[in-house]
């Protein structure tokens, strides 16, 4: 068997290689998590929270709060 006959494996250059594979995958993938977290959850939550302030009566709560007897301050 000759030396020829064998591939010399490459080892100049192979972390930066493996690396910059890698690093573009991580990129790639982050990106794509942080999109599906802003539709999924962010943009969902950021609608209910508009939708329950729309109608919110803040003093109508209190008064309910106060009659319920929640407050010790307050009679």
């Amino acid at each position: 068997m000759t030396s020829s006959a064998l591939t010399k494996p490459q080892m100049r250059g192979l972390l930066a290689k493996r690396l910059r594979f890698h690093i573009i995958g991580a990129v790639i993938i982050s990106l794509g998590v942080a999109t599906f977290y802003k539709f999924a959850v962010a943009e969902p939550r950021k609608k209910a929270y508009a939708d329950f302030y729309r109608n919110y009566d803040s003093m109508k709560d209190f008064e309910e709060m106060r009659k319920a007897g929640i407050f010790q301050s307050a009679k």
